[in-house]
C-alpha cells in the first residue's frame, strides 16, 4: 500500500476540540509532527455549520474556552460567530493553519499491532483522490453528532402543511421569518435559543413541548468577573474567574443530585419571579429531578423576558397531527404556522461513521468499555475527544489533551511505541459514558459504556492504562481537582 504522508499523531477534525488538541501539541510536545484532518472547508464544527439565529454557547465561556487563552470578550455565553472568532484567534496565536488540510473525511482506520501504527484512508476532495496517511497515533476529535443527518419525527399529515419545515441544523440562509407565524417544536437548547432570537422580527412564535425542561437564567456579564479582569493582570484573572466558575458548576451538580428536591424549587421558584403573571405550570415544572436531563440555560433570562413580555407563547402538550395551515395539538388546540421549525435533537454518530479496524479486523465500539472517557477498551494508540454533558465541552477536551501530552511524554522517555486500555476479564458494572436521560441519547444509547478495572500489568514496549478511581462522581472530582 502506498503511503502518501507520515506523521506522529493524526488529528481528526478541526473543531474546538481538534484546535485545542493542536495547540496543546504547540505547548507541551513540540518534537511532535502532527497532521489535522478536517472534512469541512473551514474550521469549526458545530459553530461553523449550525447557523440558526442566536446559536451560542450553553456554558460560560470562561470554562467553554481553552484553559490557555484568555476570553477577553465582557459577554459569558458568546454566540457562534464570536466563538468563531475565537477559535482563528487560537490558530493564529500557535500558527497551526498550515497543519490543517480542510476537504479531507477520513473514511477507514487501522491498526497494525507488527508495526505500532495506524494507516489512515481518506478522500480528499480537493484532488478528487484517495490518500493514505500512516501516524502513530490518532487523535479523534469529531466529536459524537451526526452531522449529515438530524433527528426528525414523523409527524402526521406533515405532507398536508403548506408551508415551511425547517431544522435548525440545516437552516437556509434565505429563510424570512419576519411578520411570519412560527412554530418551534422542543424544549431543549435550541428551542431554548430560538424563541428569543426570532421572537422581535415574528408576528407571532409558539414554542411547543411534550414535557418542560429545567431553565436557569443567568448574567450575560458577570459582575465579580468584570471587576476581576480591571483588578487583575488578564491572564491570571482568567484562571482565576476559570477556576471559579467550575467550582460554582460542580456545586450547582452536586446539590441538583444530593438535594433534588430542595434544587427542583429553587430553580422552578426562580423561573416564576422571572416571568411574572405568566404561569410556571406546567410549563416549567419537570416530572424528572434537575439533571436528570441536560439543564438549559437562558442568559439574562430572554425565554422568560419575551414570554414575560408576550412577545411568545409556549404550549405543553402533544402534537396529534399537522395540518394545512399549522399544528393540531392532541388537547384539540390549533397553532397557526407558516413555518414549523422542528428543534426535536441530533443524532449521535460514533468517530465521524469511520471505519476501524485492528490487523485488519473489524473493531466494533459500540461493545467496548472507556477508560477516564478517552479511550476505548482494546483499541491501541488512539485517543478520543468527548466532552461532559453536564459541565463546558472544552472543558474536559482540556483534560484530554493535558493527559495526552503526558501520555506521549512517558512513552518518548521509556521509549514505548503504544498504549492500551485493557479489561482484567471480570464482570464488573458499566455506566454510559454520556449518563443522562436525554431523549438524544437514549435514542443512541448502544455507543458507549464506561468501566472502572484494576491496574493489569504492563508488558514490553507498550503502556497498559487502567482506572485510579472507584466510580464515575469521585472520578469526575478527581479529575477537576486534579488538572485545575
Amino acid at each position: 500500500m502506498k503511503i502518501d504522508l507520515q506523521t506522529d499523531i493524526l488529528i481528526i477534525g478541526a473543531g474546538i476540540s481538534g484546535i485545542g488538541a493542536a495547540c496543546h501539541l504547540e505547548r507541551k510536545n513540540k518534537n511532535k509532527n502532527y497532521i489535522i484532518l478536517e472534512s469541512r472547508k473551514e474550521i469549526g464544527g458545530t459553530w461553523s455549520l449550525f447557523k440558526y439565529p442566536g446559536i451560542r454557547s450553553d456554558s460560560d465561556m470562561y470554562t467553554f474556552g481553552y484553559s490557555f487563552k484568555t476570553w477577553d470578550n465582557p459577554q459569558s455565553f458568546a454566540d457562534g460567530p464570536n466563538i468563531l472568532k475565537y477559535l482563528k484567534s487560537a490558530i493564529n496565536d500557535f500558527k497551526i493553519k498550515d497543519k490543517i488540510k480542510f476537504n479531507c473525511k477520513v473514511s477507514h482506520v487501522n491498526f497494525n499491532k507488527s508495526t505500532n501504527k495506524w494507516t489512515i484512508k481518506y478522500f480528499d476532495k480537493s484532488k478528487n483522490k484517495e490518500r493514505t496517511i500512516e501516524s502513530s497515533i490518532i487523535f479523534s476529535c469529531t466529536g459524537y453528532y451526526n452531522y449529515q443527518e438530524a433527528h426528525l419525527p414523523k409527524y402526521k399529515n406533515s405532507k398536508s402543511f403548506t408551508g415551511k419545515i425547517i431544522h435548525p441544523q440545516f437552516w437556509p440562509k434565505d429563510l424570512d421569518y419576519k411578520n411570519k407565524k412560527v412554530a418551534v417544536i422542543g424544549s431543549g437548547a435550541t428551542a431554548v435559543t430560538l424563541i428569543p432570537a426570532m421572537s422581535k422580527l415574528t408576528s407571532s412564535i409558539v414554542m411547543i413541548q411534550r414535557s418542560p425542561t429545567y431553565i436557569g437564567a443567568f448574567p450575560n456579564k458577570d459582575s465579580v468577573s468584570t471587576f476581576l479582569k480591571k483588578m487583575l493582570p488578564k491572564k491570571f484573572a482568567h484562571k482565576l474567574i476559570r477556576f471559579k466558575n467550575i467550582l460554582l458548576q460542580i456545586l450547582f451538580f452536586q446539590s441538583c443530585k444530593i438535594l433534588p428536591k430542595l434544587m427542583k424549587k429553587w430553580i422552578i421558584n426562580n423561573a416564576k419571579k422571572r416571568l411574572g403573571q405568566f404561569p410556571v405550570k406546567p410549563h416549567f415544572e419537570p416530572n424528572y429531578n434537575p439533571w436528570d436531563q441536560r439543564f438549559c440555560v437562558a442568559p439574562d433570562g430572554d425565554l422568560f423576558k419575551c414570554l414575560r413580555d408576550g412577545e411568545a407563547e409556549i404550549m405543553t402538550d402533544e402534537i396529534e397531527s399537522f395540518y394545512n395551515n399549522g399544528i393540531k395539538l392532541k388537547s384539540g388546540k390549533k397553532i397557526e404556522a407558516e413555518i414549523i421549525i422542528s428543534a426535536t435533537g441530533l443524532k449521535l454518530l460514533a468517530f465521524g461513521d469511520i471505519k476501524i479496524t485492528i490487523d485488519n479486523i473489524p473493531f466494533n465500539p459500540a461493545k467496548s468499555t472507556t477508560y477516564k472517557g478517552l479511550m476505548l477498551s482494546d483499541l491501541p494508540n488512539l485517543i478520543f475527544f468527548a466532552g461532559y454533558t453536564n459541565a463546558s465541552w472544552t472543558l474536559k477536551s482540556d483534560l484530554t489533551s493535558e493527559y495526552a501530552s503526558r501520555l506521549i511524554k512517558v512513552m518518548d522517555k521509556k521509549s514505548y511505541s503504544s498504549f492500551v486500555a485493557l479489561k482484567n476479564g471480570e464482570k464488573m458494572e458499566t455506566i454510559p459514558l454520556l449518563n443522562l436521560n436525554s431523549g438524544y441519547i437514549n435514542r443512541s444509547s448502544d455507543i458507549f459504556f464506561k468501566i472502572y478495572i484494576p491496574s493489569p500489568e504492563p508488558t514490553p514496549n507498550s503502556i497498559i492504562v487502567h482506572s485510579e478511581y472507584p466510580n464515575l462522581v469521585d472520578s469526575l472530582k478527581a479529575l477537576y481537582i486534579k488538572y485545575l
